[in-house]
């Protein structure tokens, strides 16, 4: 496979470099709010260094809900080239499309009952009805980003009228809830009380609404399809109105929704949509302003592509530096094994160390091997054969072919 410049890419089979980095870059996002949220002292000790509170409102505002929605609609994009390519290929389609989700959805399973850490089986489930719209018009998909942005608040405004009309059943779910909080003592009954809490929740026939998981695997194939990311030059106006239109979202829902008489939504626990938009002025929307800026800066300055290499590093290896950091914050912060609490400016630090260690073995691996062990192990499972692993290394005076 080619490596293609990041301005324009005309060879359908070229790996887009600006996709690397951005993965790189909503690892590292995720990385920095993962370290918020397991790290953070709570309640936090009088003394500190001044300014402290500024990372916790940096993190909230500017990268918790982004970072994880820049990596789903990555994830789109990535399933969508897959397709594109295996279909310019005029090789079998669906078998191995839907393979390569039943190894991810696997490989989710097993790294959310042991650390916690949920998004991929929430990825690998919303991969399977992409196979089936992908040939749509552009107006039916655009109609069903709408649906499938507005389908979980709906349903939750259904929930918040049934409960004013029978409050007994929200008594029992209440109920039913504290109930299943219930601390475990080992690390043997954490694991087994989160398999019997996914089991409960991706056999429930609420995991088929969708939500914007779908939502922004519908706009990655919506850009592929019109080559927004191959072309960016030829797309700036549609990606600066994308970057504006996120931005706008973002503020309105920080400075707008927040003034919302509480009436409107306070009269029951399900009608949150209401206060939070409603799935459509929605936080995460800023992820596609973060997105923009790198593909135009990328495509008008491609000198930074070199600069931002170490992102692009870690991203080649998304998946298994995703696992990676999954098992290493867990471990650092449970219960069940360091139970480290940190301040904010030092779980900065951890989180930049963690990254720039990922970002190191990722450059040792790749120096060595086309794929990262995991990519290769899914690479492998998806087509039933094991892709060539090591790197080609020429031999004094002989040219390298194309990968």
């Amino acid at each position: 496979m080619t490596r293609a410049h990041t301005t324009d890419v005309t060879d359908p089979t070229a790996r887009i470099e600006t996709l690397d980095i951005l993965r790189g870059l909503a690892l590292f996002g995720m990385i920095i709010v993962h370290f918020h949220q397991r790290f953070r002292a709570n309640p936090p000790t009088s003394d500190g260094w001044p300014g402290e509170w500024l990372v916790g409102w940096i993190v909230w505002w500017g990268l918790e809900e982004k970072a994880a929605a820049i990596f789903a609609f990555l994830f789109g994009v990535g399933f969508a080239i897959l397709l594109r390519r295996a279909s310019a290929a005029g090789r079998p389609l669906a078998v191995p499309y839907l393979r390569r989700l039943v190894v991810l959805a696997a490989a989710g399973v097993v790294v959310e009952a042991l650390t916690s850490f949920a998004i991929l089986v929430h990825l690998a489930l919303w991969g399977v009805p992409l196979l089936f719209v992908r040939k749509w018009s552009t107006g039916l998909l655009l109609v069903l980003v709408m649906v499938s942005a507005l389908a979980e608040p709906l349903f939750n405004l259904g929930r918040a009228l049934h409960d004013v009309l029978d409050p007994t059943t929200l008594a029992t779910a209440q109920e039913g809830a504290r109930s299943s909080a219930a601390q475990a003592h080992t690390y043997t009954a954490e694991v087994m009380q989160r398999l019997s809490r996914m089991q409960s929740r991706y056999l429930s026939w609420r995991t088929l609404i969708p939500g914007v998981t779908f939502t922004l695997f519908l706009l990655g194939l919506l850009a592929v399809r019109h080559g927004v990311l191959d072309t960016p030059r030829r797309h700036v106006r549609l990606i600066v109105s994308a970057m504006i239109l996120g931005f706008i979202c973002w503020l309105a829902f920080w400075l707008v929704l927040p003034r919302m008489p509480d009436a409107w939504y306070n009269w029951s626990e399900h009608a949150w949509p209401i206060r939070y938009g409603m799935g459509l002025v929605a936080n995460h929307w800023l992820a596609f302003t973060y997105v923009g800026t790198v593909i135009l800066l990328l495509a008008f300055r491609p000198e930074w592509t070199a600069r931002l290499d170490a992102f692009g590093v870690a991203g080649r290896m998304a998946f298994t530096n995703y696992v990676l950091q999954a098992a290493a914050v867990y471990y650092l912060s449970s219960q069940f094994g360091l139970g480290t609490r940190l301040r904010p400016y030092n779980y900065v630090l951890g989180a930049v160390l963690l990254f720039s260690l990922l970002v190191l073995f990722s450059r040792l691996w790749l120096s060595r091997f086309r794929y990262g062990p995991l990519e290769w192990a899914w690479r492998g499972l998806t087509y039933l054969e094991l892709p060539r692993a090591r790197t080609f290394r020429p031999a004094a005076g002989q040219v390298r072919a194309a990968d």
